[in-house]
């Protein structure tokens, strides 16, 4: 790989350790994918839940802070993924002692190297979302794949410790989602019935992602017949990088790279798959209908405050059944808004909880399902519903005021 003065600065130590080590370990991906050179970026998103960090990452992390702030300050500002905890509903989850200890270590590291513990996986929608054409490092997969998609910038999955390495040196390697030629639509989906709320965005997602053979595939999406919210996006969005490991998808007429099917493709378009009402309520009814439900969870991705006003609503002058328990999860700084016009009061009054900072499968899910005795869970998430079944729950999908529904009467039917 051709390094700049910097880097080769940076990779002989000139910069300290940690930098050091952060360029040696990108220099072993840009090399693996072919990277002619390194391509320098302007934020990143990091993952940051003590769950994927684990003990050894959070000792590496503190043996960076021992080099000085010097060594291990980030380079570009940095946010963080959900955490794990939020410390006012610990002992209601029943989470394990461990998780509020590393988080504990996390949040102090994080703190030595500048990084900004904001908490959230819909950064592009609280923080502030990157441009059209300009190079990033996001780690999750829903803020990668909306990053990309609708925002038009690049990225490609930094996941783990790589968005680290890109925060301390402030670049990545030039390849995949950070090239033309890599961005061009690959498979053709055409709805034939359109989508009535952010579940069904989240169905087509799964039901497009679950298509999908390769990282490289970048489906796109033609019949879309009325302009999608930034919430619709955002469910399918994180569906099919779930379902798929899709980094990226068209929608033409709609995302700035496809303003006509032959920008999508560049100019070589593919025979159409069509995605029909059949289909739709096919992947519906996949899930286990069976009547008895443990909770009701509103989370993977966030929710905006759009969402919040919605479920606020939806409870308002009701109560949750007893035996159900109902959690909504959101990012720290819609939280505080959310509380300040009234709408988590709406929501609280009904018994259900608002988590602020975490996203229910990355807070223990296993160890809480079996401390809790949950097993049965309703969610309007396809994400959550792909995910949470590998932590032990019995999952189904249902729009949020069936969700809703379900919490008040507890039970299916």
């Amino acid at each position: 790989m051709q390094l700049t003065q910097f880097e080769q600065d940076m990779l002989a130590g000139k910069h300290g350790e940690p930098r050091r080590f952060a360029l040696e370990q990108q220099l072993k991906v840009g090399r693996f994918f072919d990277a002619e050179r390194f391509v320098e970026i302007s934020q990143v998103h990091l993952m940051a839940d003590s769950e994927a960090v684990g003990p050894a990452g959070v000792d590496l992390l503190e043996s960076f802070v021992s080099h000085g702030a010097e060594a291990c300050r980030v380079l570009v500002p940095t946010v963080t993924d959900p955490s794990s905890v939020d410390h006012r509903h610990c002992e209601l989850m029943k989470q394990p002692a461990v998780a509020v200890t590393l988080e504990g270590r996390i949040a102090d590291a994080f703190t030595s190297m500048g990084i900004m513990r904001t908490s959230t996986c819909i950064n592009y929608q609280t923080i502030i979302p990157p441009l059209k054409g300009e190079h990033i490092a996001f780690g999750d997969t829903g803020s990668v794949i909306y990053a990309n998609s609708v925002c038009g910038a690049r990225s490609n999955f930094e996941g783990g410790s790589a968005a680290l390495w890109a925060a301390l040196t402030g670049r990545v390697p030039a390849y995949g989602y950070h090239k033309d030629t890599v961005r061009k639509g690959t498979l053709h989906f055409r709805l034939k019935t359109q989508p009535r709320d952010w579940t069904d965005w989240g169905a087509f997602g799964a039901i497009i992602g679950k298509r999908m053979a390769s990282y490289w595939d970048v489906p796109v999406l033609s019949g879309v017949e009325s302009p999608p919210t930034s919430d619709d996006l955002k469910h399918f969005g994180a569906a099919l990088a779930s379902f798929g490991s899709t980094p990226m998808f068209h929608i033409v007429g709609v995302t700035p790279e496809a303003t006509t099917i032959g920008e999508a493709f560049h100019g070589k378009m593919p025979p159409a798959v069509d995605i029909d009402e059949t289909m739709l309520e096919a992947f519906y009814d996949s899930y286990n209908h069976e009547q008895r439900i443990d909770i009701v969870v509103f989370s993977a991705p966030q929710l905006s405050l759009f969402e919040l006003q919605k479920l606020a609503r939806l409870l308002e002058g009701r109560k949750i059944a007893e035996g159900v328990q109902m959690f909504a999860t959101t990012s720290p700084e819609i939280g505080s808004g959310a509380r300040r016009i009234g709408l988590l009061d709406k929501i609280t009054n009904s018994g259900a909880v608002v988590l602020e900072g975490t996203c229910f499968y990355q807070m223990y899910a296993r160890e809480m399902g079996q401390a809790n005795g949950w097993k049965r869970i309703a969610t309007n998430s396809a994400k959550l519903s792909n995910i949470i079944a590998g932590y032990g729950y019995d999952p189904v999908l249902l729009p949020m005021d069936r969700c809703v529904d379900v919490a008040v009467k507890g039970s299916l039917k």
